[in-house]
């Protein structure tokens, strides 16, 4: 059996305020009706007191009162103030408590239901008390005769009973409960159209559903390597997840901060700033290479950005390793084609009964094959190194460019540290050289020289060549990403050596090489304090 779906968010919402909205128009229409009940007695209270006082003060009354049958004046006079100022009754009686009036005619003449105590003392007093109408709110009042000093001949009592009160009452609870009905109409109406746009932003889903779509979110975001932001329309970080921190270098506090005041690269801040999309963009932080890609978002009238951000940093190292061993395979290609050559000379030779030139001939081009490779062994003990260079050395020579160990290079083996990897000293040479031979080719000297050595307790690589140098102006601008002499879509190769360099807290600088062409020095540090190591 299949369990119903708990109820949507904001159907629960919707029920609660409607419940409550219920509950508060209740409230205030039993409190009103208490209220207009209270105000109802205490008006009729004063009414009564009102008629009863000024019959009381009445000379009529007062003359009345001293004839033989006040009944015969008193009676009209009385039902005329009754039908006049809205009371139930008027009773005027004699002290003893009498009728003398009364709206029933069969009541004149018996005694008053009800105290007369306070008003024989001379007090005008209310009470509700049972009468001949029903209960009534009442009010008694003494009549004194100003010509017999002031002495009490008469009695007054005006009310109005407890049903007319209760009438008016009713009539203005039923204005009230129309009112309240309106009201709760009102109110519900405002709750299901606040509902309905709220069941539209949710989706429909229940408070369950949203919680755990929120862990999710959370667990997303934590979760994924890749960087993710969110900028509002603002360009200010709404969102950023653990890889986006990590891969902008940003603190805690990076959201709510706008894009031009994280300290990014120029570029960078532009692609992030972009209203229209990009995609796989490279960019360069302070230590990584990141591929960019946004899209705009609009909801609601309120536009925004999304940001993915992949850390390319290894990646380029590999397709910069990728292509050191392709030059190595070609390097070796040509190796094996140019001794394929100098065996079919040889062979030659021997044939010819040329045996003494033959052996000359294959002996000299062993020597200057091991001349360089011995130099190279016994300067570089770094293996990786070493092979790089001699297959450097070969495409090089393939291009024309004569490559050289500059004397006084020595790197002993095992003389690098564990956080100066074997691959990224590749990056950071390998690079250089391409770079070296590729400007050396075409000049007259056509020559590359590699200098390896330690100095103050760095790693120092310089790489000269005799190509056509670079300009003053560009020193800078060499080690920015695209910037090239040759074509489009180049340019990352010395940004990269500068990135790896100072992920290592090492630095790079340019200048002439003796050999007119350009000369880069690098410097790594060989020891670096613990706190100083990147994660």
């Amino acid at each position: 059996m299949r369990l119903p779906r708990p109820r949507s968010l904001a159907g629960q919402l919707f029920a609660m305020q409607v419940v409550l909205v219920a509950a508060i128009v209740a409230g205030c229409a039993l409190f009103s009706y208490v209220t207009d009940r209270r105000q109802a007695e205490e008006t009729a209270r004063r009414q009564a007191i009102a008629t009863a006082t000024s019959v009381a003060a009445s000379p009529a009354v007062i003359a009345a009162a001293r004839t033989e049958d006040p009944t015969a004046a008193l009676q009209p006079y009385a039902e005329t103030l009754r039908t006049t100022t809205g009371v139930d009754f008027v009773v005027v009686m004699a002290p003893d408590g009498t009728r003398w009036t009364h709206p029933v005619p069969g009541e004149i003449g018996r005694t008053y239901l009800g105290d007369i105590g306070p008003a024989l003392r001379g007090r005008t007093f209310t009470e509700t008390h049972m009468g001949v109408l029903g209960p009534s709110v009442r009010v008694v009042a003494p009549v004194r005769d100003p010509h017999d000093h002031g002495r009490i001949t008469a009695l007054v009592s005006a009310g109005i009973t407890i049903d007319r009160i209760t009438e008016q009452v009713h009539k203005q609870l039923a204005a009230l409960a129309a009112m309240a009905g309106g009201a709760l109409a009102l109110g519900g109406l405002g709750t299901y159209v606040i509902n309905a746009r709220l069941r539209r932003h949710t989706h429909g889903m229940n408070a369950a559903e949203l919680s755990r779509m929120h862990d999710y979110h959370q667990a997303t975001l934590h979760a994924v390597r890749e960087g993710l932001l969110m900028l509002d329309g603002q360009r200010r970080i709404a969102l950023i997840n653990d890889g986006g921190r990590a891969l902008l270098g940003l603190g805690e506090d990076a959201v709510g901060r706008t894009v031009t005041g994280l300290g990014l690269p120029a570029p960078l801040t532009g692609a992030l700033l972009a209203a229209e999309p990009r995609v796989d963009e490279v960019h360069m932080t302070a230590d990584r290479i990141v591929v960019l890609n946004s899209r705009p978002v609009s909801s609601g009238g309120r536009r925004g950005t999304v940001v993915t951000l992949r850390d390319h940093t290894e990646l380029q190292a590999l397709s910069g390793e990728l292509d050191s061993e392709r030059g190595f395979t070609q390097a070796l290609r040509a190796q094996a084609h140019e001794a394929a050559n100098r065996l079919h000379t040889v062979v030659s030779l021997i044939e010819l009964g040329r045996v003494e030139e033959a052996v000359e001939f294959a002996t000299a081009e062993l020597e200057l094959a091991q001349a360089l490779t011995d130099q190279v062994v016994t300067a570089v003990g770094e293996p990786v190194l070493a092979a790089l260079l001699l297959g450097k050395a070969a495409q090089a020579n393939e291009h024309g460019v004569e490559l050289v160990l500059t004397e006084g290079s020595a790197i002993g083996d095992g003389l690098l540290p564990a956080t100066l990897p074997a691959r990224d000293l590749v990056t950071v040479l390998g690079n250089l050289l391409d770079n070296a031979v590729e400007a050396a080719q075409g000049s007259a000297a056509a020559e590359v020289a590699v200098t390896l050595t330690t100095e103050d307790g760095h790693l120092l690589v310089r790489v000269a060549d005799s190509g056509p140098g670079i300009d003053a102006g560009a020193a800078e601008a060499v080690f920015e990403r695209g910037w090239s002499t040759k074509s489009p879509g180049r340019g990352i190769g010395l940004a990269l050596v500068r990135l790896t360099a100072a992920r290592h807290g090492g630095t790079i600088a340019v200048e002439q090489s003796p050999y007119g062409g350009a000369e880069f020095t690098v410097r790594l540090p060989l020891k670096r304090l613990e706190q100083e190591v990147p994660a």
